[in-house]
């Protein structure tokens, strides 16, 4: 579950409950600042939120290790790939 908090009016402060993935952590804001992703890693995927519009954008299924190079254990924290992509906000 995620809760989405607007402070415009701190005197009547709403809250909106947006149901998600379990165990979210480690989140950022994209580019825009419209859309908080977070990843929910015991299920794999990642939750896109609409900050506008208060709700889910997308959850987004992702593999759980890189099929290339999680076997390997020299490439354990170390980056094996690098994608050239518009910048991404503070992910």
């Amino acid at each position: 579950m995620i809760l989405l908090v607007d402070y415009t009016d701190l005197d009547n402060l709403k809250t909106t409950q947006i149901n998600s993935a379990k165990f979210l952590h480690d989140g950022g804001w994209d580019a825009s600042k419209r859309y908080f992703m977070v990843a929910a890693n015991a299920s794999n995927k990642v939750a896109a939120v609409d900050t506008k519009d208060g709700k889910l954008a997308a959850l987004i299924s992702t593999a759980s290790d890189d099929p290339k190079f999680a076997k390997y254990k020299a490439n354990n924290w170390k980056v094996v790939q690098e994608l050239k992509m518009p910048g991404a906000g503070n992910l």
